[in-house]
């Protein structure tokens, strides 16, 4: 028999995040300017954890489809701003928003579906223990990854715009004048996700098995569920990876395949 789980309190916590105070002041001390960014951080991190677990306890009370249907939007929607505010030419107007968001939702949720249904296979399918937590875990690597891709691609088409002109002036379309920045944006998107799969159990534990052997669970059980976990998050990162450069790399240009960088915002 597993024993309990070890119950944490309030100066438990506090005993963490002094940890992080500390980095903030050796932050100061050595000038980086990071100091208010960690803790405005650390307090954005308790914050929503804390709603989220209140709003998990309900969740898990009245069991109601269409809450986590709602829930899960609520979260696209903060995935799809992170996604814009981490880039530094976004695109102007719904677009700097759309691409993100739109491109996570076909991919985060087609995927988080699929692996309800067919792998896991809970009942109902959208039973909140299992759905939740995995469209989370989904949402936030697949956010890192298109926000690293479409930084990637709108900086270097501002930056390679005469080479890509040049391209067009040579005949070519606008899907061969931007394939190879296509193509590095894509990779870029997927390294990390691809370096975690690679260290995960021998450099590293992950963080639903570290979490499943906290809670008394075996290890290889947790073991297999991180298993499971890794690929679907790599595959809903490179799926929605190559959707959103597609769809910004298609937006660089108008209909008479000509480049338009004024359709993307200034750095800041």
């Amino acid at each position: 028999m597993s024993e309990p789980v070890i119950v944490l309190s309030a100066w438990d916590l506090g005993f963490a995040a002094l940890l992080v105070l500390l980095l903030a002041v050796l932050s100061m001390l050595l000038r980086l300017r990071l100091s208010a960014r960690l803790v405005i951080a650390a307090v954005r991190t308790a914050v929503q954890l804390v709603l989220l677990g209140m709003v998990l306890e309900y969740l898990f009370r009245y069991r109601d489809g269409w809450l986590v249907l709602l829930v899960s939007l609520l979260m696209l929607a903060v995935a799809g701003y992170e996604v814009w505010a981490r880039q530094h030419r976004p695109f102007r107007g719904w677009w700097g928003y759309g691409v993100g968001a739109l491109s996570m939702f076909v991919s985060a949720f087609v995927v988080t579906f699929y692996v309800l249904r067919v792998v896991i296979g809970p009942s109902p399918w959208y039973e909140v223990q299992y759905a939740i937590p995995l469209l989370g875990m989904i949402l936030g690597n697949t956010m890192t990854g298109v926000a690293l891709s479409l930084d990637r691609l709108t900086q270097s088409a501002w930056q390679q715009r005469a080479i890509i002109e040049t391209r067009l002036a040579l005949g070519q379309d606008w899907r061969h004048a931007l394939s190879d920045i296509v193509r590095d944006s894509v990779r870029g998107g997927l390294t990390p996700i691809i370096n975690g799969m690679a260290a995960a159990g021998v450099v590293s534990i992950p963080g639903m098995m570290t979490g499943q052997v906290l809670a008394g669970n075996a290890p290889f059980t947790a073991a297999k569920y991180q298993i499971m976990i890794m690929f679907t998050i790599t595959a809903a990162t490179g799926y929605a990876t190559v959707l959103a450069c597609w769809a910004g790399a298609r937006r660089l240009f108008d209909e008479r395949q000509r480049l338009r960088l004024e359709r993307l915002r200034p750095p800041g």
